[in-house]
């Protein structure tokens, strides 16, 4: 396609890709957190020399964020080519911004239940901490798999 042809409402698909990324991602950020920061204040009533210990489900929803973050920046980074910015580049951009976003929606949410009840649940038994972790790195790992996918539809 050139650059005649490219329609001058390209760019606003890849707008809403880059905001799709930023705002999905951090709501599932959002939610991971206060989710597990209600479980931790619950927690640290009883037990609270184990607040430390259980900052570790608000950190790993933060990460979450992070990925939307660098999808959003990649893609406005994008925008300032507008003349050759087309249809295609618009809606590979807004499928990468959604596969991010979504994804990291669907994290924090996860996240967010498994760090509720594992921090109380580890201040009744120790030994679930472990599980806990495990368990939120597979949690964790949703968000990255649509950063990869993202990163992916980006470079198309």
């Amino acid at each position: 396609m050139s650059t005649e042809e490219a329609p001058m409402y390209s760019p606003f698909f890849g707008v809403m890709g880059a905001a799709s990324a930023i705002v999905f991602s951090a709501l599932g950020a959002a939610y991971g957190t206060a989710k597990a920061g209600t479980g931790i204040a619950a927690m640290s009533v009883m037990r609270p020399e184990l607040i430390m210990k259980s900052i570790i489900p608000v950190v790993m929803a933060g990460i979450i964020a992070i990925y939307g973050l660098v999808v959003a920046v990649l893609i406005a980074g994008s925008l300032g080519r507008a003349p050759k910015y087309d249809l295609y580049n618009g809606f590979t951009h807004l499928g990468a911004g959604l596969a991010v976003g979504f994804s990291g929606l669907a994290a924090g949410f996860a996240i967010g239940i498994v760090g509720d009840a594992g921090v109380r649940g580890t201040a009744q038994q120790p030994r679930l901490f472990v599980g806990m972790i495990l368990i939120l790195i597979f949690a964790e790992v949703l968000g990255l798999y649509g950063l990869i996918v993202a990163i992916y539809l980006y470079t198309k």
